[in-house]
């Protein structure tokens, strides 16, 4: 081409190439849409699966693939694939190896979002769904059909707290060929190793705590089996998944700092838990560290931290009104759905209207503790409490 280019034309086609050798700490962002290739034979011999080269953005750049590294790292597994959301995530493994006909088991307990998903696949794809006592364990195999083909589970629930036995239902399930998926975003992959207590997947919503920001949206699906990411990227590309890899870094950028968070909210929600047990307004303290916690001894055997999400039961004197003024009357707190970031956060519950069977007496009222000082959210709750009455 002649070097006596239009302005225009120099404006898109730059001869300049910076000079190589440059190394930093931070991870470079690499935004593409069309990725270039050298030639029409490497574009013909280039696979979008696989993750051995690039193919297009939507199938992920270096960004994307050292995110997608780092996660299975974390996890002790050797493949992911990256997601717009936690429910995109949960969708995601639904998708590539459920279909018509099949049947899903899925904890009473489990995020809401799932529970929705679940009745959608029944209602309108003729996939059956049933939902078990998050505490069955080797009691599964009663519920396991021959068209069973995947069992879901949430170590604890994200909002009543109770922490199943996952091995044992990771058993039985394997011993039936049935495939199990686990909901570990409560432990962030560092307090409860799913793979080496027999989970084939693990899902995570890095909104919570890989982010800890709560500034991003994004979703992972994690596995060692390679039969098993082959389905999930086949899935992921067919319907399109894809994520910002300004998101992508920031997640990056925040990975350094996770165990230190995690463990700051684990030390933190612990004292303030001990706090509530003894407070008069409280009759229970959801804490899978703590004794009232259904499945609490089997966090003791399985986990090995806690995080910084519980729930509480208020006495059954108090009625919702008195709940509700309780949760309006904090000033800390901030009424907000979701957890993992350096701000504290408190919602209340209906629980009837979300779980099946649900025998507990009191309203339930969900706590994300931040990163403040766990004395200001003490005095934070007392004159919160304190306004039960008023």
């Amino acid at each position: 081409m002649s070097e006596n280019k239009s302005l225009q034309t120099t404006l898109v086609h730059t001869g300049y190439r910076a000079p190589e050798g440059f190394s930093a700490l931070p991870m470079a962002v690499h935004h593409a849409s069309t990725v270039v290739f050298d030639n029409v034979a490497a574009m013909r011999n280039r696979r979008w699966h696989g993750k051995g080269g690039y193919t297009y953005g939507l199938h992920g750049t270096p960004t994307t693939f050292t995110l997608e590294g780092r996660l299975a790292e974390i996890e002790g597994a050797r493949h992911c694939v990256l997601t717009s959301s936690g429910l995109s995530a949960l969708a995601l493994v639904n998708f590539a190896f459920l279909k018509a006909g099949d049947h899903v088991l899925i904890p009473d307990n489990a995020y809401n979002p799932n529970r929705e998903l679940g009745a959608w696949m029944s209602r309108d794809f003729g996939i059956a769904v049933d939902y078990y006592d998050p505490l069955i364990g080797v009691g599964i195999g009663a519920l396991i059909r021959d068209n069973t083909r995947l069992i879901w589970t949430e170590a604890p629930g994200s909002i009543s707290m109770e922490v199943p036995d996952i091995p044992a239902i990771c058993q039985v399930a394997r011993q039936r060929g049935v495939l199990t998926a686990i909901d570990n975003t409560w432990s962030a992959g560092l307090a409860f190793r799913a793979f080496e207590h027999g989970v084939d997947i693990v899902m995570q919503a890095l909104t919570k705590y890989q982010s800890g920001g709560s500034d991003v949206l994004m979703g992972a699906v994690i596995t060692r089996d390679q039969r098993l990411i082959e389905k999930l990227e086949y899935a992921h590309m067919r319907l399109g998944h894809g994520v910002s890899v300004e998101d992508a870094y920031l997640v990056l950028r925040s990975l350094s700092s996770l165990k230190l968070r995690f463990d700051a909210h684990d030390k933190s929600a612990r004292k303030i838990a001990h706090w509530l047990q003894a407070r008069p307004e409280i009759a229970k303290v959801l804490h899978p560290a703590l004794p009232d916690c259904p499945g609490h001894e089997t966090w003791k055997r399985d986990f090995t931290g806690a995080g910084g999400l519980f729930s509480v039961l208020f006495d059954k004197a108090y009625a919702e009104a008195q709940t509700d003024r309780f949760v309006d009357s904090l000033k800390l707190f901030k009424i907000g759905y979701s957890w993992g970031g350096a701000h504290s956060l408190c919602v209340p519950y209906r629980m009837p209207e979300i779980r099946k069977t649900w025998n507990e007496e009191g309203i339930l009222v969900r706590f994300n503790i931040g990163l403040e000082e766990a004395d200001d959210l003490i005095a934070d709750i007392l004159q919160a409490l304190q306004q039960l009455n008023s």
